[in-house]
């Protein structure tokens, strides 16, 4: 099923495929400062994808274990979202806050990934990220 993102300037738009019906998927929050601050909630699905059409408008930024790439709209600073480059190719997770039907989303969890060791944290994402394109 197709949906629709974008930043909140709409500089940056995005399209994401999924599996199910968004009232299938529970955003994660992170809880880190940096998430927590931005009120990011993450989506995604291994069986999805996501396109990132970008016009040269987004920053890169790590935080925390410095491994996942968190990328930003660099005209409103909106987390747009957050990836990580495999052996196998690039996944990641969309800022769920973003999508233009975030209204149909289920509730969200909390997740707690600065509890995990680095190698346990890129196990996680390749379990549950979705292949990632960026499109400038």
């Amino acid at each position: 099923m197709p949906y629709q993102a974008s930043c909140n300037c709409d500089t940056v738009k995005m399209s994401l495929t999924l599996p199910n019906p968004l009232g299938h998927y529970q955003p994660r929050a992170c809880d880190c400062d940096f998430c927590t601050a931005l009120n990011v909630a993450y989506l995604s699905d291994t069986r999805g994808k996501l396109e990132v059409f970008s016009s040269g408008s987004i920053q890169v930024i790590q935080q925390g274990s410095e491994q996942a790439l968190f990328a930003q709209c660099r005209h409103c600073a909106d987390v747009l979202f957050v990836s990580y480059e495999f052996e196998t190719g690039i996944k990641g997770a969309i800022n769920a806050n973003l999508l233009d039907d975030k209204h149909q989303l289920a509730s969200v969890i909390a997740v707690s990934p600065k509890a995990l060791s680095s190698t346990e944290k890129r196990e996680r994402w390749l379990a549950v990220w979705m292949p990632l394109k960026v499109t400038p």
